[in-house]
């Protein structure tokens, strides 16, 4: 063997030594703190299944979760990031609510230059966030719902209708595309006055783009695994940007503004707010709001108005489809008050369905679309009780999905049962319990509008049809593993319809 092999063998092996103990020395992290935690692996954290696939990022926090059953918070590593996952529910209260203002930043920022559409307000920094939330908080008043209500119930209409076409057909109906057809339909009139069409044209472009900016395919897996990377992520991951959707969002929110701005109309609307920020971007303390920026919120405002309603509308009905007797006690209630109403839908007819409403909360239990919710403190902070100090940005998750299927919190966690959020029961838990809209001044903005949207779609399925299990359905709902922080099946959910025949 030559003196030159010898050499670069050496070489190799002192690299690879001294990488082995840079990376011990990341791993050690939280030893230093006194956070417990499962052992990480070099250079992988706790994260070699997650990085292959394996599972999600949930399946991994759900898991050490229930290793550390007595503990108030648990260290881990996303690779060499070191993460701190809360338990405790009085820390999460601080966190969310009580110390708020030490803890408006979320960890994952928008890179615009990686992610062109990520400069969303669920993703900006805490400076430019607050007076955005301030000026599009009064689209989400209960007094603007109720201007938009008749839009709301003329696309349940036409959702009735497509409804009873895939029920004369017979045949298996997938209702996670079902639903967010419907939702589609409902966000693009209520917040961009635009029909999209997306129930009545099988190309409909809202729709189309609407799943591509969402598809859990492989480029989103890579990207949302690439984060744990923060070098790699700046280097590959604008690599893995879909341009046309980018492109898309962009051009129709700047064509729609400018038609707005020439011709001097005011529907009060999402599109006018943005054009309104466009030529006024000192009321977001800004020197300019400009066109991409802009359509980040529209995108946002759409994705998550049409996404998370339709997969929570498809994930109580796949229960019910399961739970004849709870859809049949549900449906009860929904045609006694129609009949108080002559039997069309109304805002006020919705608050009395009190059943209804409290098996959307359970599905939202059982199935939270947003699994955690993470948040950096924007300076160093120590929880209240403890000897643990962390540092400003230092990343702090919240496991939604693990409490909320904690048999300590809730008895038999896997079982469905509307009944745990009659409003007795719900006053026997702790307020950090059931978390699916987030909580505190940082807490989804769009519950209202939510709800409204899950209730009318129920209401409208279940007064005239039914739902039942069919040779498609799954038995154990199975979650796809790719997506970050969304829950979802992995293959959609399948169930016969079927018209009543009182209806």
């Amino acid at each position: 063997m030559s003196w030159l092999m010898i050499e670069t063998v050496a070489l190799i092996a002192t690299v690879f030594v001294l990488l082995y103990y840079y990376s011990k020395i990341k791993l050690s992290y939280w030893k230093k703190y006194g956070v417990k935690g499962p052992k990480p692996l070099p250079f992988l954290g706790g994260f070699k299944d997650v990085l292959l696939g394996k599972e999600s990022t949930t399946d991994y926090f759900h898991k050490v979760y229930n290793e550390f059953k007595d503990e108030q918070m648990i260290g881990v590593y996303g690779g060499h990031e070191p993460l701190l996952i809360l338990k405790d529910l009085d820390l999460i209260k601080d966190v969310l609510i009580k110390d708020f203002s030490k803890f408006a930043q979320r960890t994952h920022r928008s890179i615009r230059e990686i992610e062109p559409l990520s400069e969303h307000m669920f993703r900006l920094d805490a400076e430019r966030w607050r007076p955005l939330r301030v000026k599009l908080s009064p689209f989400f008043s209960s007094g603007k719902l109720k201007e938009m209500f008749s839009l709301i119930v003329d696309c349940a209409n036409t959702f009735d209708n497509y409804l009873e076409k895939l029920a004369e057909k017979g045949e298996p109906v997938e209702f996670q595309e079902t639903a967010a057809k419907f939702t589609t339909d409902m966000i693009a009139a209520c917040a961009f006055s635009v029909q999209s069409n997306a129930l009545t044209d099988e190309n409909s472009q809202f729709r189309r783009m609407g799943k591509r900016a969402l598809d859990t395919n492989l480029e989103q897996f890579l990207t949302d695994r690439l984060r744990e990377y923060p070098f790699l992520f700046k280097i590959f991951g604008r690599l893995f940007t879909d341009h046309e959707v980018t492109n898309f969002f962009e051009s129709s929110i700047k064509e729609a503004m400018d038609y707005r701005i020439q011709n001097n109309i005011n529907v009060k609307d999402v599109i006018d707010i943005l054009a309104d920020f466009r030529q006024h971007p000192e009321k977001l303390n800004l020197k300019e709001a400009d066109n991409l920026f802009l359509a980040a919120q529209a995108q946002l405002f759409f994705n998550a108005g049409f996404f998370n309603s339709s997969l929570t509308i498809s994930n109580a009905l796949y229960e019910l489809a399961w739970k004849p007797e709870i859809q049949e006690k549900t449906r009860e209630e929904i045609q006694t008050v129609l009949k108080k109403y002559d039997g069309k839908i109304t805002y006020d007819c919705l608050t009395e369905m009190k059943y209804l409403a409290s098996l959307m909360l359970e599905t939202l239990r059982k199935y939270p679309i947003l699994q955690w919710l993470s948040r950096t403190p924007m300076e160093p902070y120590t929880f209240s009780g403890t000897k643990v100090t962390i540092p400003k940005d230092q990343q702090v998750f919240i496991p939604i999905y693990s409490i909320q299927r904690d048999p300590e919190i809730f008895p038999n966690p896997e079982v469905f049962d509307p009944d745990r959020f009659s409003e007795e029961n719900i006053k026997t838990r702790h307020s950090m319990s059931h978390l699916p809209f987030g909580d505190g001044p940082r807490h989804c903005s769009g519950i209202r509008l939510a709800k409204v949207q899950l209730k009318v779609a129920m209401v409208t399925i279940l007064s005239k049809y039914k739902v039942e299990v069919c040779e498609k359905t799954r038995k154990v709902y199975k979650t796809d593993k790719r997506p970050l922080f969304l829950l979802q099946p992995a293959d959609g959910i399948y169930l016969k319809l079927t018209k009543l025949a009182s209806a």
